[in-house]
């Protein structure tokens, strides 16, 4: 290959939105500067998502240099972290670590094992103030990059966060102490400090939706919408939303409508107002349907991976006729067990894309149609702007302390929306390699996830190297 081929060949794969120009101290993100999420005048509005970053209190350098990288490369207007940033399973919350949310912290149960009662209680409430700072320490390593560039930032959780002994609206507080975030809390609705003028409209911790206006801020052309997706269910595997979520996400694109009504300035734009703002959801697990995207195949067959288990057994590889060029599949889709029902709901309600993350491996984006018998009257001036169908979209890892792909491919993905047509965003990876290079740290783990599966458990252990003697076991029961 030529120099003039290796040239365009990186020109093709390069961010195609340049970094700002050295000595321009303005924040990057356009939204920042004009108060509010907004499409920009070039008609573009950005959203950078980071997902399963997934780290202990000191932060991988590398995940450090993706995210500055990634953050100068697309100037987003929003970062959206979609759940598993804090490992809560990371040996610094070893005295108030628990697997699941029903059961007791270890430290309670030293706790109450304990005859010195009064002793045990001091000991296990400075182990949670250490937990608060290593969890501080660890949001602060995450945004100090954004709140340097003057980005805002929202985040959602996932199944691991609350691990580490603290619920997700405590670490929720945690976040809100720095620069820009714009999870709100019961008694503030209206973002501060990067976008004083941006309306939030909130349900519980991790689960609320910011509207995104026009270029002359008249309506509402598009929502945010955040989820807190669950962790696990009492009866095994993933969780679900709660109720009140499900709820929250099936009224909220009417209500951004309402709001939207009382921002415009005239009576024609008045009744060109739609009965609903269509909406995009950002959420940790991935929902049934994601299978929809996959197409069974051989046990042998080239990149075939096994289903996770109620799909155990059955091998599958993307559908290359629903899914992006470039889209690859690394491990079988973990979601949830028992349909919540959210699909239905964005079928239903006005939903043009839902992006996740979970599995570490997996990066793809494709389009499943939306059935237009299940819409209500409601919706009926909204679907034809979203019939295309339901963008999915999958993110791998955007961390470096966990398992993933090979680490020049942890990625950050960038979802660009145009106000021309902005129920069709334009998204890309924003992978390390392409980014930064080579990482610097050997703590990447590539392995993990095989077809191989456990239908009865929660999959196979990703979080730490396999021994010698797990591998002859595994290889004795094939």
């Amino acid at each position: 290959m030529t120099e003039l081929q290796n040239a365009a060949k990186a020109a093709a794969t390069r961010p195609r939105i340049q970094p700002a120009e050295e000595g321009d101290d303005r924040p990057l993100s356009i939204s920042a500067r004009l108060g509010r999420l907004q499409f920009h005048q070039s008609g573009k509005f950005r959203v950078l998502q980071l997902t399963d970053i997934q780290d202990g209190p000191k932060v991988s350098k590398d995940t450090i240099k993706l995210i500055e990288a990634s953050l100068d490369a697309t100037r987003p207007d929003i970062v959206i972290f979609t759940g598993n940033q804090i490992a809560g399973y990371d040996p610094a919350y070893a005295q108030t670590t628990r697997k699941r949310r029903w059961s007791v912290s270890v430290g309670t149960v030293r706790k109450t094992a304990s005859s010195k009662s009064s002793e045990a209680s001091e000991r296990f409430e400075a182990a949670l103030e250490r937990t608060r700072a290593s969890v501080r320490a660890t949001v602060e390593q995450l945004v100090r990059p954004l709140a340097d560039r003057g980005i805002p930032w929202a985040v959602t959780f996932g199944n691991h966060d609350f691990q580490c002994g603290l619920g997700n609206a405590e670490i929720e507080s945690i976040c809100r102490e720095f620069p820009g975030c714009l999870n709100p809390d019961s008694a503030r609705l209206q973002a501060e400090q990067y976008l004083p003028s941006q309306r939030v409209f909130a349900c519980e911790p991790g689960t609320f939706a910011l509207p995104v206006s026009d270029v002359d801020h008249t309506t509402s052309v598009l929502g945010l919408v955040l989820l807190d997706s669950g962790d696990y269910a009492r009866s095994g595997g993933y969780g679900s939303p709660s109720a009140e979520a499900l709820r929250f996400l099936a009224e909220v694109p009417e209500m951004m409508a309402t709001q939207s009504q009382k921002q415009v300035v005239s009576h024609e734009t008045a009744k060109s107002q739609e009965q609903a703002v269509p909406c995009m959801v950002f959420q940790h697990f991935p929902v049934q349907q994601y299978y929809q995207l996959l197409k069974p195949a051989a046990t042998n067959a080239a990149r075939a991976i096994e289903g996770y288990r109620n799909f155990a057994g059955k091998h599958y590889v993307l559908d290359e006729e629903k899914t992006l060029p470039g889209s690859y599949l690394g491990e079988g889709i973990s979601c949830p067990d028992t349909d919540s029902g959210e699909f239905a709901i964005l079928e239903q309600c006005g939903y043009f894309a839902i992006s996740a993350g979970h599995d570490h491996r997996n990066a793809f984006v494709g389009t499943v149609p939306i059935s237009r018998n299940s819409a209500d009257a409601r919706m009926a001036k909204v679907l034809p702007k979203v019939i295309g169908g339901l963008m999915m979209i999958a993110s791998p890892t955007s961390g470096f302390g966990s398992y993933g792909p090979v680490p020049q491919k942890r990625a950050a993905r960038l979802i660009e929306f145009d106000i021309r047509h902005p129920y069709e965003p334009r998204t890309q990876l924003l992978e390390y390699g392409e980014l930064v290079g080579k990482p610097s740290s050997g703590k990447a783990y590539a392995y993990g996830m095989t077809s191989e599966s456990k239908p009865e458990s929660e999959g196979v252990d990703l979080l730490h190297r396999p021994t010698w003697w797990s591998k002859l076991l595994s290889w004795m029961r094939k």
